[in-house]
Parts: C-alpha cells; structure tokens; sequence
C-alpha cells in the first residue's frame, strides 16, 4: 500500500481543520493540490475518508481512524526527524575512545565533564589499556578515535595530532641518597634496584630505551603491570623508578618523591589518533572540539605536563 507522508499530512491537516481552504493555507498548498493529495490517499485505501458538500467536511468511520493513524505516524516522522538533527549536531549519541590509563583518569575527566555538560545526550565510552590495544581499537572500528602513545610516528591508516607531552621523572623514596639531588641522571638511576612497569606498557618501552641511550643495562629488580602498584614498592623502600609526569597522580600518597631526569631528557608524546579512511561520528567531532578548547584556555595541566603544538 504506497501511503506517502505528504498524503497522510494533507489528510490530517484537512480532517483537524474540516476545511480544504483552511487547510491549504496551514499546508502553504494550493486547494487543487490539497485536493489531489486526499483523493490520492482514498483512492489508495480503497474507501472514502471524508464526506463533502460546499460548506462542510465531516470524517467517515473510516476516517476518524484515518487521523488517528496519520497522526501517529507523522508524530513518529517528526521526532525521528528532530532525533536525527539532533545526532547530525552531535547533540545526541556516543563517543568511543580508545585511550591509556592514565590519560582516562588525569587529563580527559574534566573535558568529558565539561562535555557532558553541553550534550548531555552523548554517552562517552572510555576504552582504556595500552599503547597497541589503542590503536587496534581505531582501526578495527570499535572506537572512534584515540588519545595515546605511538611508537611509530608514521603509523599505516591512522593520522596523529599532538596533543601533550610530558617529562619521565625519577621516582625515589624519601630520604633516599638521589632524593637530595636537584635532577638524577639515567646512569645513576641504573645502579639502584630498579622497579619496572610490565613489559607491555609505553613506559617500559620508553625507559628501556632511555637507559640504553645511557649505556646502563638495568635490570628490573621487580615490576608491575600497574604504576599505581610500582609506586606503593617505591614508598615501600624496595627500589627506584622512572615514570612520566602524568602519571604521578596515579600514585598513591606515600613516602615517595620525584626528581626531573637528565642524559637524556625523555619526553613522552601523547597525540590524537584518528582514522584515515573513516568519517568521526558528529559526538566525536564534537568531543575533538571540546578537547582543543581546553587547549586553547588556560586550564592548568599538572606539572611537568604541557600541551604539544608539534614540529
């Protein structure tokens, strides 16, 4: 049965006005045309809606039936119209992102905050893990774009932005013989026992490389997959460590201290991965926006943490 909505509109409008003329004004129609379109709508039913004469029109039966289905759809029509808008605006939806623990909880809470306050119809999925899982999730789809690490600066389908980067620090217990020290060296954080983060994790592959480029093979006395884990061992006496800034406060309170690290200076690079070869969803547009206004304010980053403009 090929019902159109501009049938079911014209009928409606006819029916709730009992007047062809009023109608065509409300429907900004010609009469002839408004006619057109009711007697199309009959002739498709099969039965007659409405009765005439030069003065009246009244509904049949089959008609006050009629109305009250062609309101309900074109109610329907309406919100699933307004519905759409509303998702094309990125006003309405979801955000998935990819994106590593620590950035989860230190620097994207106050912009999803500040996010869900403007569209509070947008849910915001937070994919967190490492560095690979990230980018996985990117460009099998399942998340829209991710905030992380890269190991390689020329990655295959994904596009980088910068976004922050922060500094490794030494992480050492109070009253330790470095902690008195302005600034430790990577050499001399070598020959303490040495706490790792899981061998899986940006962080390790970064202090690594960092104590190669010392000369100094460190050997972990001990690791965790978790640096929250890492610094209860650090407060605990057992050792030493090396983490960027950012994820310092990831750690709990306790009787430990940081110390910028030299020879060399490391600095990790967070950026924006987003597809290549895939449209962001209006929410994530959004969210993107979102995240370059606070780098364009003046919202404080924790220190030993700044915002990346790039080369």
């Amino acid at each position: 049965m090929d019902v159109t909505l501009r049938q079911l509109a014209a009928y409606a409008a006819v029916a709730r006005a009992a007047s062809f003329t009023a109608a065509a004004g409300e429907m900004h129609m010609s009469q002839s045309s408004l006619s057109r379109a009711v007697a199309e709508l009959e002739r498709t039913l099969g039965t007659r809606l409405l009765e005439r004469d030069t003065r009246n029109v009244q509904l049949t039966p089959a008609g006050v039936e009629a109305l009250r289905v062609a309101d309900q759809i074109l109610s329907t029509h309406r919100a699933g119209i307004a519905q759409l808008g509303r998702f094309l605006a990125g006003e309405r939806g979801a955000v998935a992102l990819a994106t590593l623990p620590s950035l989860a909880a230190v620097l994207l809470p106050p912009v999803i905050s500040a996010f869900r306050a403007r569209r509070p119809e947008v849910t915001v999925r937070i994919l967190d893990g490492l560095e690979r899982a990230a980018l996985e999730r990117v460009a099998d789809g399942d998340a829209d774009f991710a905030v992380s690490t890269v190991a390689r600066p020329r990655t295959p389908g994904l596009e980088l932005r910068p976004l922050v980067r922060d500094r490794f620090e030494a992480v050492l217990p109070e009253g330790h013989r470095l902690a008195e020290r302005p600034e430790v060296t990577w050499r001399e954080l070598g020959g303490e026992p040495f706490l790792a983060v899981g061998a899986d994790s940006s962080v390790r592959r970064m202090t690594d490389t960092a104590f190669a480029k010392a000369g100094v093979e460190a050997r972990p006395a001990a690791e965790a997959a978790n640096v929250a884990t890492v610094g209860g061992l650090v407060a605990a006496g057992l050792g030493v460590s090396a983490m960027p800034a950012l994820v310092h406060p990831l750690v709990p309170p306790g009787a430990w201290v940081r110390r910028p690290l030299v020879e060399p200076t490391v600095e990790r690079h967070l950026h924006v991965v987003l597809p290549l070869r895939r449209a962001l969803p209006p929410g994530a547009r959004a969210f993107l926006e979102q995240l370059e206004e606070f780098r364009g304010s003046a919202y404080r980053l924790p220190e030993g943490v700044s915002w990346d403009e790039g080369s």
